[in-house]
């Protein structure tokens, strides 16, 4: 008999009125907040604007979601399409399946056209999302709780989780894998903000991390579970994506350290500063000032009164009515008194 354990949920949904109030959606939603803030306040310490995490958000949010749900129903498509199913259920997210591989990788998208009309480079945004996008799992995780869903194998441990009977599931306790989960991302959060200070992360390197750390801990998760799932060799496919992915994360962060070291200096270009957007505005309103005042220097050039021209006279052999004129200097004054008759003849 066991004598302790989580128990379930007995109902996923809330109805207040004809409105159903899902828990996994909620989990979702507490997510996305939860990323949207941690991302801001990190954004605005590297240099970015109040605001600009959450309008980027409003691309990648919803991409993120079609991406998830088209990865987990791809993967198993036997859920949806195969004998005696229905299709349509493909479309009710509600009722659960989120793949992450795919949530971040068309969330990607998402971000890089805000980014893009942002003008901002989308490995900075990464990196300060990092972080929360890891707690947003963390909370997104126990909407599986929610769904008595994504459980491990059987166990006796004072912390499985009570399961109910119902569709393609037996009652029981068994391993609260949501949990284990939740848990690991709380701890890739912290791993990413700590190395994020200790190293000066940049180009993209904090999110490499994260991604790289997720897949540690989502490899041996997923390796406990028991829900349905394709093998490849023995093994799950989520086991196998997680591996490639970790790889595919750890060349990065190699190879962006010694292609590009230190951390972006400019995260968020001033749009009010001249050359940008609005920029080009002022430039173009400030350079017929500055011709105006070019003209105004020039003239007063003009207008400056010539020097004054020396009233001495200048002696010069150059007119030989003036040849035999003596030349009077202060070198030789005796011979200046002696030319002096010859003067006085003339």
């Amino acid at each position: 008999m066991d004598l302790a354990y989580i128990p379930s949920p007995s109902t996923g949904v809330i109805h207040l009125g004809p409105i159903p109030l899902r828990g996994y959606a909620f989990c979702i939603i507490i997510g996305v907040f939860v990323a949207v803030w941690l991302g801001n306040r990190r954004w605005i310490a590297r240099g970015g604007k109040p605001g600009t995490v959450a309008d980027i958000a409003v691309w990648a949010v919803p991409f993120g979601l079609v991406g998830g749900r088209l990865y987990h129903v791809i993967t198993d498509y036997q859920l949806y399409f195969g004998e005696g199913r229905d299709w349509v259920d493909a479309f009710k997210i509600w009722e659960g399946g989120l793949g992450i591989w795919g949530a971040i990788a068309l969330g990607a998208v998402g971000a890089w056209i805000g980014c893009r009309l942002r003008g901002i480079p989308l490995p900075a945004w990464a990196d300060a999302l990092a972080p929360g996008i890891a707690l947003a799992q963390a909370c997104g995780r126990w909407g599986n709780w929610f769904n008595q869903e994504l459980y491990g194998r059987a166990t006796d441990l004072p912390w499985a989780v009570e399961i109910t009977a119902g569709p393609n599931r037996d009652a029981g306790t068994y391993h609260p894998t949501f949990l284990y989960e939740s848990l690991w991302c709380i701890g890739v959060a912290l791993l990413v903000i700590w190395a994020d200070r200790r190293f000066t992360l940049g180009h993209g390197r904090a999110f490499a991390l994260y991604v790289a750390a997720y897949c540690v801990g989502r490899g041996w998760i997923e390796y406990m579970r028991v829900d349905e799932a394709h093998h490849i060799l023995g093994l799950r496919l989520n086991v196998w994506t997680s591996i490639v992915v970790f790889v595919l994360a750890v060349v990065y962060l190699v190879l962006s350290a010694k292609l590009r070291p230190g951390r972006e200096a400019v995260v968020e270009p001033d749009r009010e500063a001249p050359g940008g957007k609005d920029g080009d505005k002022d430039g173009d309103k400030a350079a017929p000032a500055e011709a105006d005042a070019g003209a105004a220097a020039a003239a007063a050039d003009e207008q400056k009164p010539e020097p004054a021209e020396s009233k001495a006279p200048v002696l010069t052999k150059s007119d030989p009515a003036d040849a035999k004129a003596p030349v009077l200097t202060k070198d030789d004054p005796a011979k200046a008194e002696a030319d002096a008759p010859e003067a006085g003849k003339r």
